[in-house]
């Protein structure tokens, strides 16, 4: 009985040995080819994000004045740019951006509209961007002076 039972376990312990090496032998090339595109687009790096200015100055305005803008941004990166997120500090400004990728060396917009009505006097509101870019949030500003109506 004895000899049955050492007998056995020497036949599972090589059953397991056998299947071992069939499964690290067999290598999937196609997870290989996926895995080495994505090294190579980790190699370039992460997209760049860059603003034309980080703070827009709309001066001296009378209150009720709406101010348009634009920032404008640019990918100097080596891979695309997607904004996901444009987070304005309060609902007196209202964004909107480019939702197609930017591509490197390419430029796209970060428009705003601010609502000066019932903002009397100094204002400095900010703009924080999400994005894939190395540094995942930027912050932008917006600053000037709403004077009371006459």
């Amino acid at each position: 009985m004895r000899k049955i039972t050492i007998m056995s376990a020497v036949l599972v312990c090589l059953a397991i040995i056998s299947c071992k090496e069939n499964a690290t032998s067999k290598i999937n090339t196609e997870n290989l080819e996926t895995a080495k595109e994505r090294d190579e687009i980790i190699s370039l790096g992460s997209p760049i994000i860059e603003f034309d200015t980080m703070e827009y100055d709309f001066g001296t305005i009378v209150e009720g004045t709406i101010v348009d803008g634009v920032f404008k941004v640019t990918n100097k990166g080596k891979v695309d740019l997607l904004i996901s997120k444009v987070q304005p500090s309060c609902g007196c400004t209202t964004p909107d951006w480019t939702k197609d990728p930017i591509k490197p060396g390419q430029t796209g917009e970060i428009k705003f509209s601010f609502n000066s009505n019932g903002r009397v006097g100094k204002q400095h509101k900010s703009i924080t961007i999400t994005s894939n870019a190395e540094k995942m949030t930027e912050t932008i500003q917006l600053k000037g002076t709403v004077t009371a109506k006459s």
